[in-house]
């Protein structure tokens, strides 16, 4: 008799999931999408960092001060499913080197059939030089990342920087941001005094509270 109740224990339990798994492919991809990240940030939010993709209000900030219509070559770091790419080819000018690295395989087949407009790679932000040199270029007016700089390994993190350094013009801007809810990790208070290190000016925004997770960002130059 405990075996069978087991057994209907077990079907119930797999009706379930067969039940969650159906509503999710019957939903908006959109929204299925925003739930996976959802479930993902309860689980684990110092690992993910965020329940969703960056808002449109976040993207704003990030672009604040940026004189992209008059800039001959924009990086983007981490471009994922474009929620800043968008942003910055619509204000970047005509004669401007847009280039985006990603890691995501998918990510990066999704931003070559929607952006037509903008070199994107499938590699790390720290070969970031050979994409320059590919396009005859060895410096950015504009580096502009959205990486997870909070769950990095601190050695990737020095990699990257020292890329950005090796890649930015004397006058030129490194934007990024960061979770307000994570601006106390370890990962995330080393990165801050690396910026601090590295460059001779770091400002950050007011907090972007129209954000999932609510996040600022970091405006950073070589020269104060």
């Amino acid at each position: 008799m405990n075996d069978y109740y087991a057994a209907q224990m077990r079907a119930r339990s797999r009706s379930a999931g067969a039940s969650s798994i159906g509503l999710l492919e019957r939903l908006d991809p959109a929204m299925a999408e925003r739930l996976r990240f959802l479930g993902a940030f309860l689980r684990e939010p110092a690992r993910v960092g965020s329940c969703v993709p960056s808002s449109p209000a976040l993207a704003q900030a990030m672009l604040r001060g940026c004189d992209l219509r008059n800039a001959r070559t924009v990086v983007e770091f981490g471009a994922g499913t474009g929620a800043f790419t968008r942003l910055i080819l619509e204000r970047i000018g005509g004669q401007t080197t847009f280039l985006a690295l990603e890691l995501d395989d998918k990510h990066v087949r999704g931003l070559r059939q929607r952006f037509a407009g903008v070199h994107v790679y499938r590699d790390s932000a720290e070969r970031v030089q050979k994409y320059l040199a590919d396009h005859r270029r060895k410096q950015a007016d504009y580096i502009i990342s959205g990486l997870p700089w909070a769950i990095m390994p601190v050695k990737d993190q020095e990699r990257i920087l020292e890329a950005v350094l090796n890649s930015l013009t004397p006058d030129g801007l490194f934007t990024t941001f960061a979770y307000v809810h994570a601006r106390w990790l370890p990962r995330a208070r080393r990165f801050r005094e690396r910026l601090e290190h590295y460059f001779g000016e770091v400002k950050t925004s007011r907090i972007v509270w129209r954000n999932v997770p609510p996040a600022f960002v970091y405006r950073c130059r070589l020269k104060a």
